[in-house]
């Protein structure tokens, strides 16, 4: 192994050795690392985007569009290697980059509890300054009034996608109760965009916003087929035409784009039709095979009901086949209901994680269970054969291992965080 492989395996095995902290919503550790290390976030601007479904593509849409910055993008998990959460103009940063930084900050990390995610995130404000980004493209990990992320001032603008239920044991039971976490990124006076949203969740932002005089903009968009125009007064798109598949991106875009039209009062210089062109792996993304897999990493309900549309709409010559595994604390009775209905077989799995459900509890007659993530691609390959579509969700993590072996692509370790 070369010694720049022994030095990756051994910050993973540093940082995957805080995932024990688990998951402690709070800012108090953040602050306190980061002025540790002289405030590194104080060295760039940052677009602050939250929500449940969305976000991560808004995310990258937003980032992809800014022109005349030099732009860091920050967003979680990854799928295979955990360069990925901190990219500069659209590329994962190099892992010299994130060693070397990782070997002169966490001495001084050392003394504070930080969790897993926590260190991620300090680790990529420490990045970011040092690569000299101008503006970062920042999406909250769970939530976001407690988010590490949720440790600035004054954003130049804040995004909230589409709210639905997921993290209930961290964010509440109701739609209400997760938006309230939901709008904690909001600020005085800095504008926020926002996707559309059930009355419960929209209430809240709305009071949220009024309390603190933070202006609301709702992006409308209408356009034929898979393009758009987007409309936020006084701007109107031209018609732009997505990379990305799917009904929910264009909903997607029209948020992306009402961000970058905020940043652009603000001297910023934005590209819209850029910004839809962005390709963000997972999403919907069918890859030619024999046959063909499509990976979504819809891992709620309502990322479940958003798949189970895009089947109903494409149907295909042969049978969809359903490759699927979830984590204990996800709503997978509920995802598998939404999702059985469009597909002629069922392949259950698990990600190699110990948060993943086992694969024999989700069973119903008829399905498959292959608790092996690349045995089951294999299996669900051979039912698909030789016109069919192989369909890979249900976890971000089982999508990654899937789509690992698919793409013969070399990855980390996976981690639920």
């Amino acid at each position: 192994m070369a010694a720049s492989d022994r030095a990756w395996r051994a910050l993973l095995e540093e940082l995957y050795g805080l995932a024990p902290r688990g998951i402690q919503p709070g800012l108090d550790r953040v602050h306190a690392a980061l002025a540790a290390l002289g405030d590194p976030h104080r060295a760039f601007e940052v677009a602050h985007v939250a929500g449940t479904n969305g976000k991560g593509s808004v995310a990258a849409m937003i980032a992809h569009g800014i022109v005349d910055r030099r732009v860091g993008l920050y967003t979680s998990p990854h799928l295979h290697s955990l360069t990925e959460r901190f990219r500069v103009d659209g590329a994962p940063v190099a892992r010299e980059r994130v060693i070397d930084t990782w070997a002169e900050v966490k001495d001084r990390l050392a003394p504070i509890p930080l969790t897993f995610f926590e260190t991620v995130t300090v680790l990529a404000f420490e990045i970011f300054r040092r690569e000299g980004v101008e503006l970062v493209v920042l999406e909250t990990g769970l939530g976001g009034r407690l988010d590490a992320t949720n440790v600035f001032e004054r954003p130049r603008v804040t995004v909230i996608t589409r709210i639905a239920l997921d993290h209930q044991a961290w964010l509440g039971d109701d739609l209400a109760s997760i938006a309230a976490e939901k709008a904690g990124i909001l600020r005085a006076g800095v504008p926020c965009v926002v996707g559309a949203q059930e009355p419960a969740a929209d209430a809240v932002i709305e009071a949220r916003a009024a309390q603190l005089g933070a202006p609301l903009i709702r992006p409308r968009f209408d356009g034929p087929g898979h393009a758009l125009h987007v409309r936020s007064a006084p701007y109107t798109s031209p018609l732009l035409s997505l990379a990305l598949e799917g009904d929910h991106q264009r909903e997607n875009a029209a948020v992306a784009v009402g961000a970058l039209w905020m940043l652009e009062d603000q001297g910023v210089r934005v590209d819209p039709a850029r910004a839809a062109r962005v390709d963000w792996p997972g999403r919907l993304e069918r890859r030619a095979s024999r046959p063909d897999v499509l990976f979504d990493v819809a891992h709620n309900p309502n990322g479940a009901a958003t798949l189970a549309a895009y089947l109903r709409a494409h149907p295909g010559v042969g049978p969809f086949v359903l490759v699927f595994g979830a984590m204990r604390d996800k709503a997978w009775g509920e995802m598998l209901a939404r999702l059985r209905p469009e597909v002629s077989h069922v392949v259950l799995t698990a990600a190699a994680l110990g948060r993943s459900e086992d694969p024999h509890r989700m069973a119903e007659p008829g399905d498959h269970v292959e608790p092996d993530v690349v045995a089951a691609v294999e299996h669900a390959r051979r039912l698909a054969l030789p016109d069919g579509l192989v369909v890979v969700s249900g976890s971000a993590f089982v999508v990654a291992a899937a789509r690992a072996f698919v793409l013969g692509i070399e990855s980390d370790p996976p981690i639920a965080m």
